[in-house]
């Protein structure tokens, strides 16, 4: 996985299949200057490496998001759904302030700059299916197991 700080903070997540991460950034991020400084991502590897060692179920990371409006809006209720649990697009649309914007919940899940961070593999379809993941769904589906919520 790649992931990318700002001098605000984490900017990016990437999976692996984005690789070559610098390449992926100058698409999203054609005017920023590129920097590769490990040292600046540590304490961010040390979240993630909990985090996929089963010792910790937050982050705890300033994240430097950039999205439209409602994007924000959507992903920092996504960012509210417990470790172990799920929640639909219908109902984070309803946390958002907007009942009936279901599809544009989905758009920013699958925009989600964060994944992981922002926890968008725990959306599932309003039936309850798994619903699809940007970062694929075996992906999905090994993050739901390692939190308990599959």
């Amino acid at each position: 996985m790649g992931i990318t700080k700002s001098d605000i903070g984490l900017i990016r997540v990437l999976f692996p299949e984005e690789a070559p991460f610098e390449q992926a950034l100058r698409k999203v991020f054609p005017n920023f200057k590129i920097v590769k400084n490990d040292s600046a991502c540590s304490e961010i590897r040390i979240q993630f490496t909990e985090y996929f060692s089963g010792q910790r179920i937050a982050f705890d990371l300033i994240m430097d998001l950039q999205c439209p409006p409602f994007y924000k809006k959507a992903l920092k209720e996504i960012e509210k759904i417990p470790f172990g649990k799920t929640a639909t697009y219908a109902e984070i649309a309803k946390r958002a302030g907007n009942a009936k914007a279901v599809r544009a919940v989905g758009s920013a899940n699958a925009n989600n700059p964060l994944p992981i961070v922002i926890p968008c593999h725990r959306i599932l379809n309003t039936g309850g299916d798994l619903g699809g993941y940007g970062g694929k769904l075996e992906r999905k589906v090994y993050l739901l197991e390692l939190e308990g919520s599959l």
